[in-house]
């Protein structure tokens, strides 16, 4: 039990040490003595810039995007009873995909993160309305939202053969994540979406282990199934949407993370989401870090992220077949 107690306070500790270790690493290196007069408000030149206009937002933004796709994973696994459901399942990524390839490409005057969150929710409604959340309709919801991401995927391709080639690489470069151009702005939105997307979430993670149960089980313990998926879907895509938005494709995050947590921690989630939310800061802010270190120019984050994730579902297909998904 002390065992169990010490690993569940490194877990919830493990974003804020993460965090402060990231402020170190850079193509620059900064001494304890500069980062700390940084955050007290000690004018110390450019060190002060670095800290507080450059790694620190983009250190926070980091965190906050795992949280949020690292529990939605962990929300939406219970919501479908199914282990290999991640955040991008209701087509979000490639709504928001589409809405920052029109934005970059055609209309540079609109605010992307306003244009990948329009066309992301739009997705989700899409699928919804195909799949019809009214009842036990998790399969059909699923396909719905594999038939509306081929859709955007497909338009997305399309603005690709349009758009000028300077414009291309924009386009591409976003659809690979990055955190490069995180602003403070972009951490008050994408904190407000994590409030208001996750935090009915939390308040109400006892019922995800009556859903998870199945929807007879759920009403046998007072749970009205039906409503409260349509609640869990509408805001964690709403979350999602709004961090997809600012960071690009991070893939694989809301996959893994909620896995390894349920591995070590077991599956109730009164406590598997938001060790999840913080497993998931802690995996985004370290592979931003090596993204930023790796090489002299910026390498997207989502090729780590992607990098990581791959063996990861090799081990996750080795243990379906030996049924023991640890769900």
């Amino acid at each position: 039990m002390p065992l169990s107690r010490l690993s569940l306070s490194l877990v919830v500790l493990s974003p804020l040490a993460a965090a402060a270790a990231a402020l170190f690493v850079g193509a620059y290196g900064l001494t304890p003595q500069a980062v700390w007069a940084a955050l007290t408000g000690v004018p110390a030149g450019p060190e002060s810039s670095i800290v507080l206009d450059i790694r620190l937002p983009r250190i926070l933004l980091a965190g906050l995007v795992g949280a949020i796709l690292a529990g939605s994973g962990t929300c939406l696994q219970a919501v479908f009873r199914n282990p290999l459901v991640d955040p991008f399942i209701l087509g979000v990524s490639a709504g928001a995909a589409f809405g920052c390839a029109v934005g970059i490409g055609f209309v540079p005057a609109l605010p992307l993160p306003f244009l990948a969150f329009f066309f992301a929710a739009l997705a989700v409604a899409a699928a919804c309305v195909l799949g019809g959340v009214g009842g036990d309709s998790r399969l059909t919801l699923v396909l719905a939202g594999v038939v509306v991401s081929a859709l955007f995927t497909a338009l997305v391709s399309l603005v690709k053969v349009m758009v000028d080639p300077q414009r291309l690489q924009s386009i591409v470069f976003w659809l690979m994540g990055s955190f490069a151009l995180a602003r403070w702005q972009q951490v008050a939105l994408v904190a407000g979406a994590l409030v208001v997307g996750l935090g009915p979430v939390l308040a109400l993670r006892w019922r995800l282990n009556a859903l998870s149960l199945g929807d007879d089980e759920a009403r046998a313990l007072g749970v009205e199934a039906g409503r409260l998926r349509f609640l869990l879907i509408t805001v964690t895509t709403l979350a999602v949407a709004v961090a997809v938005s600012v960071s690009g494709i991070v893939g694989w995050v809301g996959l893994m993370v909620p896995h390894l947590v349920r591995m070590v921690f077991g599956p109730d989630h009164r406590r598997l989401l938001p060790l999840a939310m913080a497993g998931g800061a802690t995996f985004v802010i370290a592979a931003d870090t090596v993204a930023r270190s790796l090489a002299n120019w910026e390498v997207p984050v989502g090729i780590v992220t992607a990098l990581a994730g791959a063996p990861f579902f090799v081990l996750l297909l080795r243990r379906g077949r030996k049924g023991r998904w640890g769900a």
